[in-house]
């Protein structure tokens, strides 16, 4: 019973303590200076002495003293363990769901190792004795497939370590991709898959303010009859009149035609790495070759391709244009030994097998006069070029067949339009009073 009674009396002590330790924790004005002796629990203990009821107390007495202490501690609630409020604020969601790791935490760097593994790891995969490159269209980063297999994979904190390692990665790999391309003939590049066509914009270049005005004075009415130009090689002559056929709305002349096309030559022969071999016949050509008739008449242009006269083997070329002129219709043919084809292009969408037959012909005889030899042109294709720019007015289809050509000179395809006849005309011009085409 005496133990009992102790019991009760230490739980009332520790219930006070409750009381004071949460009002101090609780309230956020409470002076820790101003503590009274018993603010401590531990001296408050020590210092505070236990009542003990004797053996002999009545009954009476030990039950109210019971009754004291549960009343006690029923004012008293129970105590807490205080939870600091959330705080709201902006949190920093990084890819793929992962939320910011801890930075005592070494997540990122397993990653990074993970990655470096990885990327590194392919590269065994790589046969060193016969390597094979796949050459693709605007792929100008040959390195960048790399990078992306490897970090799109893993979300990585944007710190400055983190860019440190993707830099030496990068790095890395760009070494690897500069080792394949100067492995020389080590490198088997995909045939199947045709070299990437880029069109240079040296081919859209503007004229310049000089330029423009240069092609502005020859077209004037005070050269009209001079003779701005004359090649020497052609012995062509041009006069401002003639000239003027490049301004718009107006036909050109078989001059200026047959003038742009000795240049075309000559740019070729100046660059012939960058410029496939060609042959340009002249306006006259195909009027000498066909008869009245329609036939074919190769003694009449025979003399045409002596090799002492072109200075090469006409058949040794990759194409050959021949200029067609319909009355008031500028057309094009081609001899295209590189592809095996007959071509036609109209920029009317016109079809005619008879000038694609004319020619055929005259190849077949060209090939056996020059050679001694017959070409079996049978498996050769007699195209219709449809696929290919075509004119909205009466007056552009010089313009276009001039284009056709330096196009196909170049090896690409017809990248052009209607909008851009006005510009080719004075570009044409510009490089006829120059003698040069760019």
């Amino acid at each position: 019973m005496v133990f009992f009674k102790w019991v009760l009396s230490f739980q009332g002590a520790l219930a006070g303590n409750r009381k004071r330790s949460g009002s101090e924790r609780c309230n956020p004005h409470f002076n820790h200076k101003n503590k009274t002796p018993h603010s401590n629990p531990l001296v408050f203990q020590r210092s505070k002495k236990l009542r003990f009821s004797s053996m002999d107390q009545s009954p009476e007495k030990a039950s109210s003293s019971l009754n004291d202490t549960v009343s006690r501690l029923s004012r008293y609630p129970d105590s807490r363990l205080h939870v600091p409020k959330e705080v709201q604020a902006p949190v920093k969601h990084l890819k793929f769901g992962l939320s910011i790791p801890n930075p005592n935490h070494d997540f990122l760097s397993k990653k990074l190792s993970d990655a470096k593994k990885k990327a590194f790891g392919s590269f065994k995969y790589i046969n060193k004795d016969k390597e094979v490159v796949t050459v693709e269209k605007d792929d100008e980063d040959s390195g960048s497939w790399l990078m992306a297999d490897a970090f799109d994979k893993l979300s990585l904190n944007h710190s400055d370590n983190d860019s440190k390692a993707y830099n030496k990665l990068l790095k890395s790999a760009e070494r690897r991709t500069n080792k394949l391309k100067d492995s020389g003939p080590q490198v088997k590049v995909n045939e199947k898959l045709k070299k990437p066509e880029v069109v240079t914009h040296e081919l859209f270049v503007p004229l310049t303010k000089d330029e423009l005005a240069e092609v502005s004075y020859a077209f004037s009415a005070e050269n009209k009859k001079k003779i701005l130009v004359s090649h020497e090689n052609s012995s062509i002559d041009i006069r401002g009149e003639v000239l003027q056929c490049l301004k718009p709305g107006s036909w050109l002349s078989d001059e200026v035609i047959n003038l742009y096309l000795e240049l075309l030559k000559e740019r070729e022969n100046r660059e012939p790495k960058k410029f496939l071999k060609c042959h340009f016949f002249n306006t006259f050509f195909y009027k000498k070759l066909v008869s009245s008739e329609g036939g074919c008449n190769y003694k009449a242009v025979k003399r045409w391709t002596s090799q002492r006269k072109l200075g090469y083997c006409l058949f040794d070329c990759d194409k050959i244009f021949v200029p067609i002129h319909k009355d008031i219709h500028w057309c094009l043919a081609v001899i295209n030994k590189k592809d095996r084809k007959f071509q036609y292009l109209d920029s009317l969408r016109g079809r005619d097998g008879k000038v694609l037959n004319a020619l055929a012909n005259y190849f077949v005889e060209e090939v056996r006069d020059k050679s001694g030899q017959d070409i079996d042109i049978s498996s050769w294709e007699q195209e219709h070029v449809e696929d290919l720019p075509a004119q909205k007015n009466g007056f552009d289809c010089g313009m276009f067949m001039l284009k056709y050509i330096d196009f196909y000179s170049r090896g690409l395809s017809l990248s052009f339009g209607q909008e851009h006849m006005r510009y080719f005309r004075s570009r044409t011009a510009k490089e006829i009073l120059r003698l040069r085409a760019d």
